[in-house]
């Protein structure tokens, strides 16, 4: 192979972007990959035997088949892409780890524990300074409204509209732009943040970034998607949750999650038709399809019982076809 695999990796993920992908996680994976291979001076095609490698050495050391399936299947759009300059370049499937569930129920916080995340991260240092406030901002704006971290960080000073009480989240998972309105609570919490932003100096044009580092040279800039897994993972340790979900632990996403569950749940103490409300449920969290907001009724045990009552009620139907 003339051009080396990293140039390689940052080519396909450029022409993918063009086409709206943003490709945080595969990037991530796809970067170390290229890494693992400089590292064991490995030559020729890439393998089957190199992937599997790379695969298992995953930054929490996990010594679970799925974990290691999630991370190839990362790889595989790529090394599809990589046969066009490298014919014998190999495409992992689900035969190395075992079949991969297509997807895992998640860990969804009570109420208490979002409210000890939020306190915790208030905390963080260094005193004085704005970098606590920006963490219990982040994560409370997640849980109140559902985005992805991504979403969330990618939100610029002109996306957040606190006299309308509304966000535009432009183009996401999916290459497609949506509005959020926010509850009152939120745009306050919001507003008080934006507040103490600008008086520390940070940009207020509307292009600059809503959420960022504080730190050096970093200050006012936008803030690195790993950098807050890492800060995310350091209050989870400290705060020693009881993992309830499928992944290795709890997760930054599965506040989305959460809102998503508590939402469903309200509205089945509201007496609202939940299926009448969920395609607005899927639009306001920016699902692709709806069918993707009703596997919750079917993967989280919070909203098994629901599921059960919309089968029964299609019971009578049933015996009479």
């Amino acid at each position: 192979m003339t051009i080396g695999l990293a140039a390689l990796v940052e080519r396909y993920l450029t022409q993918r972007r063009q086409l709206g992908f943003q490709l945080r996680s595969p990037a991530y994976s796809l970067r170390s990959l290229a890494e693992h291979v400089r590292r064991t001076r490995h030559r020729g095609p890439l393998t089957l035997e190199v992937m599997a490698e790379w695969a298992r050495q995953d930054s929490h050391r996990s010594i679970d088949p799925r974990t290691w399936a999630r991370r190839l299947k990362h790889l595989r759009s790529f090394t599809r892409w990589l046969q066009q300059f490298e014919p014998a370049t190999e495409v992992p499937d689900d035969t190395i780890f075992g079949r991969l569930p297509e997807r895992q129920a998640p860990h969804i916080y009570s109420d208490e524990e979002v409210q000890q995340l939020l306190a915790t991260a208030r905390q963080l240092g260094p005193k004085p300074g704005l970098r606590g406030l920006v963490y219990e901002t982040l994560f409370g704006l997640i849980a109140s409204t559902g985005l992805r971290l991504s979403e969330a960080l990618s939100l610029t000073v002109g996306d957040v509209d606190l006299r309308r009480g509304l966000l535009t989240i432009r183009r996401t998972k999916f290459a497609k732009s949506r509005q959020v309105p926010l509850h009152l609570s939120t745009m306050q919490a919001l507003s008080q943040y934006r507040w103490m932003r600008d008086l520390a100096g940070a940009g207020r044009d509307d292009d600059a970034p809503f959420f960022i580092g504080t730190r050096g040279h970093r200050f006012g800039q936008a803030m690195d998607g790993h950098q807050v897994e890492r800060v995310f993972a350091a209050l989870r340790s400290e705060l020693g949750w009881v993992n309830r979900g499928m992944h290795h632990a709890p997760r930054i996403h599965d506040l989305r999650h959460t809102f998503v569950v508590r939402r469903i749940l309200l509205w089945q103490q509201q007496g609202i038709d939940v299926d009448e409300a969920m395609l607005s449920l899927s639009t306001y969290v920016g699902h692709a399809m709806v069918t993707n907001t009703y596997w919750y009724l079917q993967a989280v045990p919070e909203l098994m019982a629901i599921a059960a009552k919309r089968f029964e009620s299609c019971m009578p139907e049933l015996s009479h076809a």
